[in-house]
């Protein structure tokens, strides 16, 4: 039921989805990007519905207060306390090790304001669990959302993976292009 709401929520709103995550992969990080916008949550949760995909994902602890945690939580939410020293990548990781079938999403630039540069902490989940990394996108010039084909391994060389990583994304127009730390990045 889910998965044709979502399929008729896009379709209502004009938007397309684009590639897919392929039934190999099991266990994956997932980078959304970029991330400028709450409208981001909305399409990205039809998206994941509308292609069938369990989801779960992480986001500050204030979305997570009543009424509004109770679909967080619904979607696959998992609240992160960002005013506590902890260790998320461990935890985020081993939550990964331990399913048989994950789709961690992890906003990269971890906020919808403006972001001068992207967290490493999906990179570092990834290489700590032994998980490819997936990215995930919203074109909101294109009106499309999806699944970059490309997946890969991280190779513990985070600054050229980033490189190779936001080359991909070079294309996508956020919502709020000046709010995203891509545009920062290719204005240099």
């Amino acid at each position: 039921m889910l998965k044709l709401l979502g399929k008729f929520l896009l379709w209502l709103a004009g938007w397309k989805m684009y590639g897919h995550i392929p039934k190999t992969l099991k266990k994956t990080v997932m980078i959304a990007a970029p991330h400028t916008s709450n409208w981001d949550f909305y399409y990205t949760i039809c998206i994941f519905k509308a292609q069938g995909i369990k989801l779960r994902f992480l986001a500050k602890d204030s979305l997570f207060k009543f009424p509004m945690g109770i679909l967080m939580r619904f979607f696959g939410g998992i609240p992160v306390d960002r005013s506590k020293r902890n260790d998320l990548v461990a935890d985020a990781a081993n939550l990964l090790k331990n399913a048989d079938e994950l789709v961690l999403l992890v906003a990269a630039e971890g906020t919808r304001g403006v972001a001068k540069e992207w967290k490493s902490g999906f990179y570092h989940i990834a290489e700590k669990a032994g998980v490819p990394i997936s990215l995930g996108f919203l074109d909101y010039k294109k009106k499309e959302g999806g699944f970059f084909a490309e997946s890969f391994m991280p190779t513990g060389n985070y600054e050229a993976d980033l490189i190779k990583i936001k080359t991909i994304y070079k294309d996508v127009t956020p919502k709020y292009p000046k709010l995203s730390s891509l545009y920062q990045w290719q204005a240099v």
